[in-house]
């Protein structure tokens, strides 16, 4: 049975302007098709347009030439019902976790129901986001602010505002770049397990070879092009 594509890129490239208006490119004919449930690493050396490439499938950025699409249906930009699909489809962790340090961690996990719903702190979202937290270790930690976590709980914080949804999709860059090995494979370790548990997408972008293994699929990103590890 052939699994369903949930993201695809087609023939996208990705070009900047520099200060004295010289086209810079960055990204040049990319294909690729990501299936449902299935976890991709794309690795590469530091410039080589990995981060560029999960903005854009993300739909954060729009490709200079060349379409994506998200179940079939064209995908980018910044509109609101765009923002809204964002929200509701996708799934983001970041190497620096991006957690708003005025709330709890409680609360930054609840953060995606809250522009979902148009409301906070309802019964249903905090009975959610307590029990995903407590099934990434943190239910001890549910009213401690930023500040007051470690890195690798910062993280598993992100991890749950990534989930509380349920997303297809799972786009995370570097998210163990700032921890120590350890502490990194603890925590790819849970977010891979939490996205297989709700049967989401995970696209990793990683410098660190031995969590790209871990991945069903590696893709190499090189000077702009994408291949096959």
């Amino acid at each position: 049975m052939h699994k369903k594509i949930i993201l695809q890129a087609n023939n996208i490239s990705k070009n900047y302007k520099d200060a004295l208006d010289n086209s810079i490119n960055i990204l040049s004919n990319i294909n690729i098709n990501l299936y449902e449930q299935e976890s991709v690493a794309i690795v590469g050396s530091s410039g080589s347009g990995k981060s560029t490439l999960l903005h854009l499938l993300g739909g954060l950025d729009m490709p200079s030439s060349g379409n994506i699409t998200f179940l079939d249906k064209p995908w980018g930009g910044l509109d609101k019902k765009q923002s809204l699909d964002r929200n509701k489809y996708m799934g983001f962790i970041y190497q620096f976790h991006h957690l708003i340090w005025e709330l709890t961690a409680l609360e930054n996990a609840m953060l995606p129901l809250w522009i979902a719903q148009g409301k906070t702190h309802t019964p249903s979202q905090i009975k959610l986001a307590s029990e995903l937290l407590d099934k990434l270790g943190l239910s001890h930690r549910l009213d401690n602010l930023p500040s007051q976590l470690s890195g690798g709980e910062r993280q598993r914080v992100a991890i749950a505002r990534a989930l509380i949804h349920k997303p297809l999709c799972i786009l995370a860059d570097e998210p163990t770049g700032n921890l120590d090995r350890k502490h990194a494979l603890n925590v790819f370790d849970l977010l891979q397990k939490s996205c297989e548990e709700y049967g989401a997408t995970l696209v990793v972008v990683t410098h660190d070879q031995s969590i790209a293994g871990q991945c069903s699929r590696v893709l190499a990103m090189d000077n702009g092009k994408l291949e096959l590890q």
